[in-house]
């Protein structure tokens, strides 16, 4: 059997429906599942088993023999936590223990880690792993992220394989219920259906003009993708990043949004929240030669084919992958 951990949520259910598209319905999902509009996201998906993420640990210690490999996605994403005792519980002490039965057992596993992780960019966005310790998240999520990625670098005690991933701005559907957390592209469409017109941040660094500060949005499609080529070829382990290696503007990413809605774009600004600004990215890009140099070359979706796909066959009648 296979465990997807964070099953329920944006990225792990995309993975589950993945999974299902390969015929492996052999699924063990892990979840904290008492948020409704979350478990819609597996409705109509197969599986063999749902566990309580708070019962787990001890689940998984007790039947590891049943196990096959391990997809580890679910985490505290929430950016705007601060309270590091609940990202000490759910991302690092969680993600150690299930580490240390997949080493133990010789299971495969697989783990996202976070894009967050880099910081103000000082040493750029490179997956080296030597650079890793002197990183300097700007949040809690993002320190708890970096902190289990320094943990597994120090381990002689591993995994037959194991994979980390930094994972950039990810969109695309099955991110209905995450509010205030989902992606810009999502925030749009509500917006421009009530509005007629879409509100970005204005741009408080002289290097940037307005709507031009800059993210590697990747496609959730391709995420799953990339990790499902992962767990299948096993190429080489070690912590790498998961863009799609070009950095595109909010401008573009909102132009393409109103282009897949089929609306003349209404782009407006707004002043950036004066508690952000000190922390507030202008630009992200993934160094993807780790990943290619390990065999994947599958060309990643453009920005303006993924967001049509996402509004016009998923936002727009809320539906599910």
């Amino acid at each position: 059997m296979i465990i997807v951990t964070g099953a329920a949520g944006f990225i792990g259910s995309c993975l589950v429906s993945k999974l299902g598209s390969f015929g492996k319905n052999n699924l063990v999902l892990v979840d904290d599942f008492s948020n409704k509009d979350k478990n819609k996201n597996l409705d109509g998906k197969q599986f063999a088993d749902k566990i309580e993420r708070s019962i787990f640990i001890n689940w998984f210690a007790k039947n590891t023999s049943k196990i096959t490999e391990v997809y580890h996605i679910g985490a505290r994403t929430d950016t705007t936590e601060f309270d590091v005792a609940i990202f000490d519980d759910l991302n690092l002490n969680y993600s150690k223990k299930l580490w240390q039965i997949c080493a133990e057992h010789n299971i495969p596993f697989i783990y996202a880690s976070s894009a967050a992780t880099y910081g103000m960019r000082e040493f750029g966005f490179d997956d080296n792993h030597e650079i890793i310790p002197k990183l300097n998240p700007l949040n809690p999520y993002g320190t708890s992220k970096n902190d289990f990625d320094r943990w597994v670098l120090k381990q002689t005690n591993q995994p037959p394989f194991w994979a980390g991933f930094k994972f950039f701005n990810v969109y695309g559907p099955n991110e209905f219920h995450k509010g205030r957390m989902a992606s810009v592209i999502f925030n749009a469409v509500n917006q421009i259906k009530s509005t007629e017109g879409m509100q970005l941040f204005k741009s408080h660094n002289p290097d940037y003009k307005d709507g031009e500060q800059a993210r590697d949005f990747v496609y959730v499609k391709d995420v799953v993708e990339v990790l499902t080529f992962m767990m299948e070829t096993q190429p080489e382990k070690g912590i790498f990043n998961l863009g799609s290696g070009i950095a595109r503007t909010f401008y573009d990413l909102v132009r393409a949004t109103f282009s897949a809605m089929k609306i003349e774009y209404n782009i407006s600004f707004i002043d950036t929240p004066e508690d952000i600004r000190d922390k507030y990215q202008y630009f992200t890009r993934a160094n993807m030669l780790k990943l290619q140099s390990v065999g994947y070359n599958n060309p990643f979706t453009t920005l303006e084919d993924g967001v049509e796909d996402y509004v016009q066959n998923y936002l727009v009648d809320k539906t599910y992958y």
